[in-house]
């Protein structure tokens, strides 16, 4: 008993469990969050896009402000994102009677969760044995996929039998964060060793740079016009995000392991070319299905593209594995990677306003074309991607 008790509540276990909790967290939060907007705020497309900004600053501005709380420690900083991810959570559930409290909270938010994911795995690494770092990062994200599995359970089934109020999942929510950074505070603090730069732009990185853009500009679309499409087009409620939350995510945590072996076996240059493909028709399906199809057999079409997009975002394993391949120097790969990141969120902070807009005045549809267009350049810049020197050798 003993020995299972140091292990719960030694450092690992305390970090297992505060990713559970981070994840049972999301799993509530984020299927009910555009309803929230819809059916609380009855926000436009375009507020809708506007929203995008404050609330994908912080990813942008994340490398500066965990520079400036650098002289925290690595736990005690991971507690104040958790802390700051709860405190917002409650506010916006139970402190945001209009739409610029809400602006407010979500910022709140943001920079905790942004935060959060600079961390986490740095401390992962930390607590884990030598030579096993790569199994308890993976460990750690099942944990933290089975926490968000049993928060959209929770969402679906609080929803359905209980009739839940937004201001209660969000409570809900917001404890799950608290509770977290609850268990990174019993976690022995480390103090973080700042790099020699926390951001690199090197031209030969150029492909990587771009490849960083379009996924910005794609996760955008899908992640605010996915679900306003479903809302707005279909009236789908909260119960409908958590079941298709809880499919996504179940096919994920097969289908990574599955990437994986894929990205090894065919090249980046395949597997970026096939999500490319595959995200072009999921465009033109959302734009098209429910004039061609009619309304049932339409809502079932977007509800399957739906999950296939949310499975796919892991397709972004490949653009870190390209860039792992060819740096100059190992030390590169954090700041490049850091880069990517500031220009994925300074495109996602822009295409949703420039989204909404064309929503209101063209149609939703043509956000989804333009969206097939950005697929389509992903397509082509997949074809500058180099072979890895084993496949080259094979094809050769």
């Amino acid at each position: 008993m003993s020995c299972l008790n140091n292990k719960l509540l030694g450092p690992l276990g305390l970090f297992v469990i505060a990713s559970l909790f981070m994840g049972l967290y999301s799993g509530l939060y984020d299927p009910s969050f555009n309803n929230y907007l819809a059916q609380v705020h009855n926000i436009s497309e375009v507020a809708r896009g506007g929203l995008e900004f404050p609330r994908e600053l912080p990813g942008f501005l994340v490398v500066f402000i965990f520079s400036a709380l650098a002289f925290l420690p690595d736990t005690r900083l991971a507690l104040l994102a958790a802390g700051l991810v709860g405190l917002s959570l409650w506010g916006q559930g139970f402190l945001a009677p209009g739409i610029k409290s809400v602006v407010f909270w979500m910022f709140l938010w943001s920079c905790g969760t942004h935060l959060f994911m600079v961390l986490k795995s740095s401390i992962g690494l930390r607590l884990a044995d030598k030579g096993s770092e790569g199994r308890l990062l993976g460990r750690l994200g099942g944990y933290e996929s089975w926490g968000a599995l049993t928060g959209m359970l929770v969402v679906y089934w609080g929803v359905s039998k209980f009739h839940l109020d937004f201001s209660v999942i969000f409570g809900i929510s917001g404890t799950c964060a608290l509770l977290a950074a609850l268990a990174l505070f019993f976690i022995h603090p480390q103090p973080i060793k700042r790099p020699p730069r926390y951001l690199m732009f090197k031209k030969k990185y150029g492909l990587y740079y771009l490849l960083s853009m379009l996924f910005g500009a794609r996760k955008q679309v899908f992640l605010t016009f996915g679900p306003w499409v479903l809302i707005k087009l279909f009236g789908s409620g909260v119960k409908t995000f958590a079941l298709l939350g809880l499919i996504g995510t179940g096919l994920s945590l097969f289908f990574r392991p599955l990437l994986g072996r894929a990205i090894d076996a065919w090249g980046e240059r395949v597997i970026i070319a096939i999500e490319s493909l595959l995200l072009f028709a999921i465009c033109l399906l959302y734009a098209l299905a429910p004039r061609y199809f009619g309304h049932q057999t339409g809502l079932l079409i977007i509800m399957v593209c739906f999950v296939t997009d949310q499975v796919l975002m892991a397709v972004t394993i490949a653009r870190t594995t390209f860039l792992n391949r060819i740096v100059d120097d190992p030390g590169d790969l954090g700041p490049t990677i850091s880069m990517g990141l500031t220009l994925d969120h300074a495109v996602s902070m822009s295409v949703p306003f420039a989204g909404g807009l064309l929503w209101a005045v063209c149609g939703y549809q043509w956000v989804f074309i333009a969206a097939a267009v950005i697929a389509l350049i992903n397509l082509g810049a997949s074809f500058f991607i180099s072979r890895p020197r084993t496949l080259s050798g094979i094809v050769g």
